[in-house]
Formats: C-alpha cells, structure tokens, sequence
C-alpha cells in the first residue's frame, strides 16, 4: 500500500569534500510503500546521498525529515532509531558466526541475549516476506544471496522501514533476481520504502515505482516508471542521447590462441577452485564466463594470466605448453596478454601511484637507460582520460581519490593502450554508469575485430548475451557447458549457473552418463561434447 505522505524527504541537501561538490542542493523524497530507484553516471553523487540518509556523512547544507519532522542524522546509530537501514554491496556479515548471530550482533535493547528468542524473530521475520533462511548456518557456508538475505533481514530486526540497497542484484542468478523482488514487493505492500541503487535499467523498469535521477552531484528529477523507458532515463543521466545498443561484432579470424585442457586450480585455503574444465580462447571471439560469485571466475582468471598455480592440466600456446610460466615468460612465447582483475585496486593498480605511474606499470622495464619515460607515459594518460572521460584533476592525481567508477577506467583504459592478442577481463564495467560501460562494450569490440580473443567474467546476464559469442557457465569449479550466446536464453543460464543443468551431460550432446560406457569411454564423449559446443 502506498501512502501520498512522504516517509524521508531531503530539502537542498549539499555535501562537500574540499573544493569538490558532491551533492548540490539536491531534492528528494520516497513514500511509505514505494520502491524508489535511484540512477546516475559514475562521481553522479548516488552513494554520497545514502550515506547521509544513514548517517555515514553529515550534510553541510540543507534538511532531512521523517514523516514530516525535521531529524538530525550524525551517526548510523541515529539512522537505524529513525528506521533506516542500508544494504551494502559489500556485506559486513562475521563469517564465522550463525546468521542469527550475525542479525543480533549490536542490538543493545537491555535484554539478556537468548538465541531461541532470537531464532523465533528471525524465522518470524522471513515467513513474512518470504526470505528462505538457515538462522544457524555459518555465513562461511553461505552463497551470494543467502548472505545478502541475512543483510536484509538484520536491519529489518532492528525496526527498519526505509531501506537502502545499493547494487543488490550485481552477483545474483536471474532465479535469485526473482526471489529478491518478490521479497521486495511483499516488503512494498506492508508499507516499506525502499530506495535501490543499480545501474541495471531493465530492473528499474521491472521493480520500482519511481526513478529518481542525479547528474554531476545535481538532482535532474523524478518520472514514475511507467511513464518513462530506458532510454529516456540514459538521457536524464547523461545529459545526450545515447545509444543503448549492444552489437556482436562479427568476424572471421576464429584461430585458437590458447588451448585449456582439463585445468585444475586450487584457491587461496587450499580447496579446489576448478576443476576439470576445458575451453579455448580463439582470436576475433569473446567468450564469456558466467556463474555466481565465488565459482571459481577469480581463479581461472589468474590461472590462465600465469599469475596462480596450476595444479593439473593444460595450458598451451601453439601446441607449447605455458604451465609454471610467469606472466612475463607467456608474454615472451608471443602471447601479449592483458589481465583486468576483480580485484582493481589490490591487484590491477597503485592506489598511491598517479595515473600517469600506473600507465608505467607494464612498461619501466623497457626504459634502455637508468631513467624512466614519464613524458610519454604523461601523454598516455592524458590520452586515457579524455577517451574515456576520466573524472580526475589531472594525471598526477592518486588513483586513491578517485571514484570508484573512474579507478575502473583508468584499469580498463591502461590494459588494452597495450594492443594485447589475448584479454582476460573479469568485470570490466563493475562500477560503472550506463555511459562509460557502453563506452568499453565498444572498446572490446574494437579489440575483437582486430582479431583479440577476448575472455569475459561478467555478472550481467544481459550484457552477455548481447556481447559474447559463446558463454561458459562455471557452478563450483565445473564447467556445466558452453553454449552459442545467441541459441540460449537467460533462464537456461541460471539453471547451469546453480548447477540443475549439466550440458555435458545431457543426451543432446551425445551419451547419457548413465548410459553402457565404461568410465574412460565416458570422459572421451564428454571431451567431445565439449569440442563440439566449442564450434571444433
């Protein structure tokens, strides 16, 4: 049920940091029982926004008010006493505690703690809206949406009723997708205001009420959705027309530039990440990997760029074997391969180091004398920024201070400046607005066309269908098929990606594994089942 009266209202709400304005008097309300999204290009001032509603920062201009009442919010304790609750993309859950544990963990209410009582809630609580829950599972054993689940209900347990999700679909299965929106309208009929942070057009269409918009720190304004689409939207963020259109480039090198073979590759605690799995990266092809986080996308990712172990198996090169050779090795068996990790800023980038140093990165070795080339690599830099426009003082800026989005770019940007054969990218455009991540669509099909083979983690079904050429889907280390992006359907994917379907294993490709065949008969059909989904 929806009430006309304004549950949180922002009046000319500014924020600034130094000289740069976050926030300028921007304007905003959501309704009792209305889902509000709220989009916007990257540095737009979206997260800023929340975090003053949850009282991560305090305003420097302007009011809040709750119902009607003007409230001071300086601190998340305030937030939640006003039911305010914020669903982070990273979660901040114990791992090593129940989920009950983790929904009471900091609830001071002057009781004595007992966990049935606490059970009793929870479980209360998810028959409600309809969550599905373990409260005694250990979160360590818990998947992407079990853990957003006890996210979700923890600050429903603490009275919230003006909820804030920021990117909660970004590592979901479309099955979980449903789950999560189904949960959401039950939540919207009891009188809830949700506000969802995402860059996911078509979801905004699907779930909210209304779709309020930001651009460069300003309020552009609010549509009901039914009264707007994505396209109008994507102009409201920009500022331009903008074409949403993703095309599959199509081109005619299809050589085989690394063979994998029956890779296996443990993770950082020891166990097997995948296992098994077999595929080839040809030239002029994207081929793109799906699967809930954690399935073994990281580890695979680093074991064909030389940066992991491998434990069994093949990686070869024109019939040479690359297994135990460092990155540095591969690329001088005449693979120039380009690694743009999840990981951007741990892994992919200094984030003491300016732009211009970071451009350094992949090539001070090649300096001939004792002093390295900052001029050219100066040039380069700005180069990057205006191609992809960058939001950064200048090229001596710190990756440190710059957003999110941005620090994506110059990662991104950096990587393919070096005309690689081989890209093996894992969420190129995580973090990005609509703009910036057509802007790589395009720059991956450029590299496609010059005959690149292209190795693409993504968690946008979507996107992947409309960018790839084929799709491997992963669930727990095991490839469950690979399959003709334009011949399969976003469904049949999540079904793979939980594992309730195992391609290699259907009769369609061939022999049933229940079938007459001896073991060693077995693994030569599956070898050729997937040679054929491959297009061998």
């Amino acid at each position: 049920m929806q009430y006309e009266n304004p549950a949180i209202e922002l009046k000319n709400v500014t924020k600034r940091f130094g000289d740069v304005v976050a926030n300028n008097n921007v304007n905003l309300s959501v309704k009792r029982g209305e889902i509000l999204s709220l989009l916007g290009e990257n540095g737009s001032g979206k997260t800023t926004l929340m975090n003053m509603i949850s009282g991560i920062y305090y305003p420097d201009e302007g009011r809040i008010y709750i119902d009607g009442q003007e409230v001071n919010i300086s601190s998340p304790k305030d937030a939640f006493k006003y039911g305010i609750g914020m669903i982070h993309q990273h979660f901040k859950l114990v791992d090593i505690f129940s989920a009950a544990e983790n929904i009471v963990l900091g609830v001071k209410d002057g009781k004595k703690f007992n966990i049935k009582e606490v059970n009793s809630r929870v479980e209360e609580i998810a028959n409600k809206y309809g969550f599905s829950i373990d409260v005694k599972k250990k979160i360590y054993d818990m998947s992407v949406s079990e853990k957003q689940t006890v996210e979700i209900i923890k600050v429903l347990y603490r009275g919230a009723d003006i909820l804030i999700l920021d990117e909660p679909t970004a590592v979901l299965t479309p099955q979980e997708i449903k789950k999560l929106f189904d949960v959401l309208r039950k939540m919207r009929e009891d009188g809830k205001s949700i506000i969802i942070i995402t860059h996911k057009l078509n979801e905004v269409m699907e779930i909210s009420d209304r779709v309020s918009i930001l651009r460069k720190g300003e309020y552009i304004g609010t549509v009901n959705t039914k009264e707007t689409n994505e396209k109008e939207l994507t102009e409201m963020m920009v500022g331009k027309k903008v074409d949403l259109k993703i095309d599959r480039v199509e081109t005619f090198f299809d050589r085989p530039l690394l063979e994998i073979r029956d890779l296996t590759v443990k993770g950082d605690d020891g166990s097997t990440k995948i296992e098994d799995v077999s595929f080839y990266i040809r030239g002029g092809e994207i081929l793109g990997v799906a699967g809930v986080a954690g399935c073994g996308q990281k580890e695979l990712c680093e074991a064909v760029a030389g940066l992991r172990k491998i434990e069994n198996g093949l990686l070869m090169h024109k019939g040479e074997s690359l297994v135990g050779l460092s990155a540095k090795e591969i690329i001088e068996k005449g693979i120039s391969m380009s690694f743009i990790p999840e990981d951007r800023l741990g892994m992919g980038l200094a984030p003491n180091f300016s732009i211009t140093d970071n451009m350094m990165l992949k090539t001070y070795n090649d300096s001939k004398g004792p002093f390295v080339d900052r001029k050219s690599a100066r040039a380069r830099a700005q180069a990057l920024i205006e191609k992809l426009e960058i939001v950064t003082p200048s090229t001596e800026t710190p990756i440190r201070r710059l957003s999110g989005g941005n620090v994506q770019k110059v990662l991104v940007g950096r990587e393919i400046e070096s005309n690689p054969n081989v890209i093996i990218t894992a969420y190129p455009v995580r973090g990005l607005d609509i703009n910036s991540s057509y802007v790589i669509y395009d720059i991956l099909n450029e590299q496609k066309q010059n005959g690149t083979g292209i190795l693409f983690i993504g968690e946008d079904l979507d996107v992947m269908l409309a960018l790839c050429d084929k799709i491997m889907v992963l669930c727990h280390g095991k490839n469950m098929g690979i399959v003709h992006a334009s011949k399969v359907t976003k469904e049949e994917l999540g079904l793979m990606m939980t594992g309730s379907r195992n391609l290699t294993e259907e009769k369609v490709y061939g022999k049933a594994k229940d079938s007459h065949l001896t073991e060693q008969e077995w693994e030569i059909e599956k070898i050729k089942a997937e040679e054929d989904i491959n297009g061998n």
